[in-house]
């Protein structure tokens, strides 16, 4: 035990004591996959890397192909996946049953008003499916362009296991997400029951360093927080002037509702960066769960960490991805290889 903590540590030791304790804790398997500079954990069960190197060479790269395609265009493209990415692991296991079309499918939850990406998912299924017929599951398409994409925007490029399969049947039941306003002991217990832990929802959450958010997700940080008619009082008040502006606390009818970027340091640049969690400690998160990550001691020491030290930030995130990329995967037998990513073969 102690020789593989001590190999652990010297392929770690660009990383912090936080770090450290992190792979520590997740690497069930001893051995670590280090990938351009970054550590990770092989996951449990039957994914593996490269899975498709035999039966659709370069698959892969095709995948890396259009997602830069579709960056180009739009690196909004970025925080879009990772939302995409995100529901669809949460809620009933990464098996892309957020892509399919459906008066009864996830992507018809209320919760998932305004997802993007789907076109980008198509547009690589078509091309993998001439390529290689039934070979790619959309699970996997969808790990793997999110991956790409998100790299694009500044974040590591971590290897991503493959070897999913697609579930076969709509999922009846509503999204089950937690809502912003969520208390972070709620989230926290929401993540355990996934198999994370506090530190994957608190890197996790430093995907909020891209992306936007509607204004009916914080206006009751803004005008009414829990009741009071006041505003959260853990905003900062330069932070509740700006928003205010943004967020009026009525929108005439028939008006979209605005939005606002997470993380104005980003911006219209959508670019991964550890600035979000500075802004977290000096008061000025958008979303209300951001701002729980100061809420208790190891919100504030993740914080911390990641404010001081991107290379940390960059391969905790590394490693959170690949373990939520890992949550209720189908395999071998269960599940099939979707020809259109928006409908089961059936």
């Amino acid at each position: 035990m102690c020789q593989n903590n001590y190999r652990i540590m010297k392929e770690t030791t660009a990383a912090s004591f936080l770090l450290l304790f992190f792979v520590l804790l997740h690497s069930h398997n001893p051995d670590v996959l280090v990938h351009g500079g970054v550590t990770v954990a092989p996951p449990r069960g039957p994914l593996v890397i490269h899975y498709y190197n035999h039966t659709c060479r370069y698959a892969e790269e095709f995948v890396k192909h259009q997602v830069t395609l579709a960056w180009k265009a739009d690196p909004s493209i970025s925080a879009a996946l990772l939302r995409l990415l995100y529901t669809d692991c949460f809620v009933s296991g990464c098996d892309a049953s957020i892509l399919l079309d459906g008066e009864k499918s996830e992507k018809k939850a209320p919760q998932n008003t305004g997802l993007r990406g789907f076109d980008v998912i198509d547009r690589i299924k078509r091309v993998l499916e001439v390529r290689c017929p039934g070979v790619i599951s959309c699970a996997d398409i969808l790990n793997l362009a999110t991956r790409d994409a998100v790299a694009l925007a500044g974040a590591p490029k971590y290897p991503v296991f493959t070897g999913r399969r697609d579930g076969m049947h709509y999922t009846a039941r509503l999204v089950d997400l937690p809502p912003a306003s969520i208390t972070w002991d709620g989230a926290l217990a929401y993540f355990k029951s996934r198999g994370l832990n506090v530190l994957d929802l608190g890197t996790l959450l430093g995907a909020h360093s891209l992306g936007v958010t509607h204004c009916v997700h914080i206006r009751d940080r803004l005008y009414n927080f829990n009741g009071t008619r006041r505003p959260d009082p853990t905003m900062s008040n330069s932070t509740l002037k700006q928003l205010r502006k943004q967020c009026p606390q009525k929108i005439k009818l028939g008006r979209p509702d605005p939005t606002v970027f997470l993380n104005p340091h980003s911006g219209k640049n959508y670019t991964f960066e550890n600035y979000y969690y500075s802004q977290v400690l000096r008061g000025h998160a958008v979303l209300g769960i951001d701002q729980k990550l100061t809420s208790t001691t190891d919100g504030v020491r993740i914080s911390q960490e990641f404010a001081d030290g991107f290379e940390d930030l960059r391969r905790t995130f590394a490693l959170s991805m690949s373990r939520m990329g890992n949550i209720g995967v189908l395999t071998g037998n269960q599940g099939e290889i979707r020809k259109n990513c928006r409908s089961t073969n059936a």
